[in-house]
């Protein structure tokens, strides 16, 4: 039978339609910034999967009955609850939001001088990590080089690098190693459970702290369940208890697969690691039981756990966007293979071959989806990843100038997304008309937020 979305709509919200000319001029106000845009000028907002998706009666219904209690409310035990029952850590943390959670652990787990090792470190993981005063290190698997390639984890470590790096000149500075699932960084792409349970060895090998940054971990379930042998036959639930057993914590966005607006958790095993997360966790966030959550927040957290691992709704979910992908790759444009779950790649320098990496083909790319249809989305490409000299000029381009369009969970309809892919396609007639851009500003720690551009007019 066909798969159909798991739910029916009962509550909508109106979607701004602008024309062209009103788009040009909130774009030059925003210093063509896509964060610096006011949602009231976007038609179809991917940038973000985070905090996007739209929330079940369940989970408005448990917000509605939520205890507010400062400590130890009836919400907290129904959040530690779903929490424990996925992930079997002892020791369990609310905070407000992802990068909270990657602040409070990397400072305690991390010390000045030392080396973070990673599948992808993504944006922020990467600034909490240095703001800890040590280095982020990416080991990506070589298959990821390929952005053809159909290999089915592409999101893997690099267990040679990893096992390299861990026994030579720098094995003693190594703090940890975080795996992000599924790897945002790299695509979109699923990390293996054959991969994880390598990197769980070597890190006993070599006395080394193995955490995972799960924001994705029900999709990543989904897709070992679809592509790793010996997982077809596993619920993506067990999966996900499989995958958190193999660590020793956890940071989690849950704006991502709890679908909430707000929330994140800590989790870890060791004691003493705990009781230093808390310490900065209640001077910083809130008492131990909340976190800087309101009791409404931390109910819908616990029913979108439960929600979220519905295999009804993860194969729903994954076949949108595989859909997506098709009606992208007949529009002439490619992307990162194969389609992952919570967003699509566009391959925007294959794209924009006219265009040399000093002109921000991804962001290019970006910024024409919104002029011509209202889309916003986000690059991943040498605006993000590049290095800059102290005049704004690109010194060393990223590898590849990708442009991310990510899904919010159950949010749009396949109209929506075709009508994007239909966007695609008359960009992809003409590609040599979009112009180049230049930076004018750029701070020097998460650029991406705050940096301003110019549009570089092009006639053709």
């Amino acid at each position: 039978m066909k798969s159909f979305p798991p739910y029916r709509v009962q509550v909508v919200k109106e979607i701004p339609i602008t024309t062209r000319q009103e788009r040009e001029e909130a774009l030059s106000r925003a210093g063509y910034n896509m964060f610096d845009l006011p949602a009231n000028m976007v038609t179809i907002d991917l940038l973000t999967d985070s905090g996007t998706g739209a929330v079940s009666a369940a989970q408005e219904a448990g917000a509605a009955a939520a205890d507010r209690s400062y400590a130890g409310s009836d919400s907290w035990f129904r959040f530690r609850s779903a929490l424990a029952d996925l992930t079997s850590f002892p020791h369990l943390f609310p905070v407000h939001q992802g990068r909270a959670a990657e602040r409070i652990l990397f400072s305690t787990a991390l010390k000045p001088g030392q080396i973070s090792l990673s599948n992808t470190h993504f944006d922020t993981t990467r600034a909490n990590v240095e703001l800890a005063g040590a280095q982020a290190r990416d080991l990506p698997c070589p298959e990821a080089a390929d952005l053809d390639s159909r290999d089915p984890f592409k999101g893997n470590i690099d267990l040679g690098a990893l096992e390299e790096t861990l026994s030579g000149p720098d094995g003693s500075r190594v703090g940890q190693v975080l795996i992000t699932i599924t790897n945002n960084g790299g695509g979109g792409q699923p990390v293996s459970m054959a991969n994880l349970k390598a990197v769980r060895a070597l890190c006993d090998r070599f006395g080394v702290p193995f955490f995972l940054d799960a924001a994705r971990f029900a999709e990543n379930s989904w897709l070992i369940t679809q592509r790793e042998e010996g997982y077809a036959g596993k619920t993506p639930k067990e999966v996900a208890q499989e995958t958190f057993a193999l660590a020793d914590g956890f940071v989690a966005s849950l704006k991502k697969d709890a679908i909430a607006p707000m929330g994140a958790a800590i989790g870890v095993r060791d004691a003493e690691l705990a009781k230093q997360c808390e310490a900065i966790l209640i001077a910083t966030e809130g008492f131990r039981t909340y976190g800087g959550l309101g009791g409404h927040d931390l109910e819908r957290v616990a029913q979108g756990l439960r929600e979220v691992v519905d295999p009804n709704y993860l194969r729903n979910r994954a076949e949108e966007t595989a859909h997506f992908a098709r009606l992208i790759n007949e529009a002439g444009v490619d992307i990162v293979q194969p389609a992952g779950v919570h967003g699509l790649y566009l391959n925007a320098g294959r794209l924009l071959q006219h265009m040399p990496p000093h002109g921000f083909p991804g962001h290019a790319l970006a910024c024409e989806l919104y002029l011509a249809g209202g889309i916003r989305c986000a690059e991943l490409g040498s605006l993000y990843l590049g290095t800059f000299d102290d005049e704004h000029n690109l010194i060393t381009p990223a590898p590849f100038e990708l442009v991310r369009l990510a899904i919010p969970r159950r949010t749009y309809t396949l109209a929506h997304l075709e009508y994007v892919a239909d966007v695609l396609a008359t960009i992809a007639k003409n590609p040599e008309r979009v112009p180049e851009y230049r930076v004018t500003h750029a701070p020097q720690l998460l650029r991406h937020f705050n940096l301003k551009l110019r549009q570089v007019p092009r006639y053709v």
